[in-house]
C-alpha cells in the first residue's frame, strides 16, 4: 500500500512539473507581453542610468512593447539587484549595472549578500565601457594630482573624498590610489554620483573617482577639474587629462564597464533574443556616437565575454581589494 502511495505521489508530481514547464513555456513564446523594465542599482541622472535609457529606447522598437527604466538605488547596488534575482524570470525584469557589482561586492562582502551573481542572475550582455577620472573642484586650488597628495600628506585623517557609494569602483579606487600615495584620507560615500559631485563643486570634499556622464558639463563649464584619468592610456574623450601614471601614481589602473544581466531561470530563448537585438544595437555607429556623448564605448560582447570577465576580475581584485582595507569577512 505504502508502495502504490509512493508510485502515485511521484506521478502526480511529475505532471505537475510537467504542466508547470508546459505554462512557462507559453509564456515564453507569448513574451513579450507587457511593460518591460530595466532596473538600474543607481540614482537617476548617473552614467549608468543613461546608458540603460538608449539600450531601453531601443528595446521598446524592436520588441514593440514599452521598456521602461527604473532607479533602485541604494545599499552599494545591493538593494536593485537583489529585486532583480528575486524577480519571476519571465523576461519582463532586466539588471543593468557596473561590473563592481558582480566583481567588487563579493569581494568587500563575502558570504555576506543576499544574492549570489552567477547563480541567481545571467549574463545578458556587455553594453558598455568607461574611463573613470579623478576629479576635484577649482574651489580646492588644486592644479594637479601632486598639489592634492601634497596637501593629503600635510594633513593626515583630514582631507575627505566622496564615493558613489560603500565599496564602490570608485571607492576602490580612490582607496587605492591613496594607499599607493601614502596618504591617509576620510572616505565619504554618497548614494551615486549626482550627491557626490554637489558637494565636490563647492569643496566639501577634495575629490572623486566618476565616469564622464555626471561631470563631464561642470567640466566643460570650468566648475570641476579633472587631474588624471584611472586608464592606461590617455580617453580620446579628454585627451589632456595625464594618466595616474603620467601623474607619478602608477598602478593603480583599472576599467568601468556595464553589462545587461536577467534573473536565473529566465528562458534561453528570451536571453537570446536581448542579447542578439542589444548587440546590432551597440554595433551601429549611430549607436557608438551616442555612447560617446556620454563617455563611453560601447561593447556589445555576448554573455560569455561578461561570465569570463567577472570570473577573471575577482580573481585579479582580491588582493588589491584587501591592500585597500575593503575585504569585510
Amino acid at each position: 500500500m505504502w508502495g502504490l502511495m509512493k508510485v502515485k505521489f511521484f506521478y502526480r508530481l511529475l505532471g505537475l512539473l510537467f504542466w508547470s514547464g508546459l505554462t512557462f513555456l507559453c509564456h515564453a513564446q507569448d513574451w513579450p507581453n507587457r511593460t518591460i523594465r530595466i532596473v538600474v542599482p543607481y540614482p537617476a541622472g548617473g552614467g549608468v542610468d543613461a546608458a540603460a535609457r538608449l539600450v531601453a529606447q531601443h528595446l521598446s522598437t524592436v520588441l514593440g512593447h514599452s521598456v521602461v527604466v527604473d532607479a533602485k538605488p541604494g545599499g552599494g547596488t545591493v538593494i536593485g539587484t537583489e529585486l532583480v534575482a528575486r524577480a519571476v524570470p519571465d523576461g519582463n525584469t532586466w539588471l543593468l549595472t557596473g561590473g563592481s557589482t558582480m566583481s567588487l561586492l563579493p569581494l568587500t562582502y563575502p558570504g555576506k549578500l543576499p544574492f549570489e551573481p552567477l547563480v541567481d542572475l545571467v549574463p545578458v550582455s556587455m553594453v558598455s565601457r568607461m574611463p573613470f577620472f579623478l576629479i576635484t573642484s577649482p574651489a580646492n586650488n588644486f592644479a594637479s594630482l601632486r598639489d592634492l597628495m601634497l596637501e593629503a600628506r600635510a594633513k593626515p585623517g583630514r582631507l575627505p573624498y566622496a564615493s558613489n557609494g560603500m565599496g564602490s569602483m570608485g571607492h576602490l579606487g580612490a582607496a587605492m590610489l591613496a594607499h599607493s600615495a601614502g596618504v591617509d584620507m576620510i572616505h565619504v560615500p554618497y548614494q551615486g554620483f549626482p550627491p557626490a559631485i554637489s558637494d565636490l563643486v563647492t569643496g566639501r570634499v577634495v575629490m572623486v573617482m566618476a565616469d564622464l556622464a555626471p561631470v563631464k558639463g561642470q567640466i566643460q563649464a570650468g566648475t570641476l577639474r579633472a587631474l588624471a584619468v584611472a586608464s592606461p592610456q590617455r580617453s580620446r574623450f579628454l585627451p589632456e587629462v595625464p594618466t595616474l601614471a603620467e601623474a607619478g601614481y602608477p598602478g593603480n589602473e583599472f576599467e568601468i564597464w556595464l553589462a545587461l544581466y536577467a534573473p536565473a531561470k529566465t528562458p534561453a530563448s528570451i536571453v537570446a533574443r536581448v542579447s542578439q537585438e542589444v548587440k546590432k544595437y551597440l554595433d551601429m555607429p549611430s549607436t557608438r556616437e551616442a555612447f560617446s556623448k556620454l563617455g563611453h564605448e560601447s561593447d556589445g560582447a555576448g554573455p560569455d565575454v561578461v561570465r569570463q570577465r567577472i570570473e577573471s576580475e575577482l580573481k585579479s581584485m582580491l588582493p588589491v581589494v584587501k591592500s585597500a582595507g575593503l575585504y569585510n569577512k
